[in-house]
């Protein structure tokens, strides 16, 4: 494994995270195809066995109990000083006002419940999971900021947001002297790149860390276009991201089956590669149902690809409707 600084601090972390929104109780989520505790823990464990020491998850998923099998996981397995723990905050956990959000009374509130199902006193990383349209950035900065200052988080970042958003984040946070955001965690995959037109520049230029979220868009960039799974089919999520270009996104499909057939490599080795090669992508956000899932994408990181393999990854694709930044 590899380890790297997380945008300009000096925190280490794996080249690649371990997503956690496969695992949690399915039926209070939105995905069926999440995976139980006794399943989690595996990979979990596997996971740190091949040196990964990135883990995110969020309060949302599978209504908090993701939160808490990869505490108690973690807690069994590994040792907390080493590990990098990744949380996020913003949507809706109990009906009601002040449900959701990203108002200062959510973000007190939210804190300490993710902290208790996560079984610590601090996370490494705590991060918005959207923009809020409802509340005033500067009322959610200075709320993070006093998280931070209160031991209950180490750094903040954010997640799927337009670029004159997260670039207004920044100067308010600078301003003010509060805590800035150390990291963007957004959508970026070979079907989907439309962070690469002014997200991906301005968080070189800031030095921010970007650990990308669905780095084989959903596992549609590890097999043929025909085949299915059951997540494909039960995922309205990933069919509402990537129906609406499937033609043109089925012939990049095809060129990274080619390239793993040069290679004599499963695809998602070839699609992790692409992304790891780009910049300024510091830890590409992996999920994983399957132990084979973590092996793949551990070996990708010995693949380089030449300048031409790329360009032919990258050249059939076509502008896409903007997807997370909503």
């Amino acid at each position: 494994m590899e380890y790297v600084k997380l945008g300009n601090t000096g925190l280490d972390v794996s080249r690649l995270c371990l997503g956690c929104m496969s695992f949690g109780v399915a039926e209070r989520w939105v995905h069926p195809w999440v995976l139980d505790e006794e399943h989690s823990r595996p990979i979990i464990k596997k996971a740190l066995e091949l040196g990964v020491n990135f883990f995110d998850t969020a309060n949302v998923y599978s209504d908090g109990t993701s939160e808490e099998i990869v505490g108690r996981a973690l807690k069994d397995y590994a040792n907390r000083d080493e590990i990098v723990l990744a949380t996020k905050v913003h949507f809706r956990m109990h009906q009601g006002p002040n449900g959701a959000g990203l108002s200062r009374k959510a973000i007190m509130s939210e804190v300490d419940k993710s902290l208790k199902r996560l079984g610590t006193d601090y996370v490494d990383l705590y991060q918005i999971h959207r923009w809020d349209y409802s509340t005033p950035i500067e009322e959610t900065l200075e709320a993070l900021h006093d998280v931070v200052k209160a031991g209950k988080a180490r750094y903040i970042g954010a997640s799927a947001m337009y670029a004159w958003q997260f670039l207004k984040a920044l100067h308010v946070a600078e301003k003010n002297g509060w805590t800035k955001f150390v990291s963007m965690q957004n959508h970026l995959n070979l079907i989907y790149r439309e962070e690469e037109r002014e997200m991906l520049p301005l968080c070189k230029e800031e030095k921010i860390g970007v650990i990308p979220y669905s780095p084989l868009a959903s596992g549609r960039l590890t097999r043929d276009w025909s085949e299915t799974t059951h997540r494909s089919e039960t995922d309205q999520v990933q069919k509402s991201k990537y129906e609406a270009t499937a033609n043109t996104d089925q012939l990049i499909v095809e060129r990274v089956a080619a390239i793993a057939e040069k290679h004599g490599v499963p695809r998602a080795q070839i699609a992790l590669a692409w992304l790891l090669q780009k910049e300024p992508v510091t830890a590409p956000i992996i999920g994983a149902t399957k132990i084979s899932n973590l092996e793949d994408a551990a070996a990708a990181l010995s693949i380089t690809l030449t300048s031409e393999e790329i360009a032919s990854l990258e050249e059939p694709y076509v502008p896409h409707r903007v997807i997370g930044a909503v």
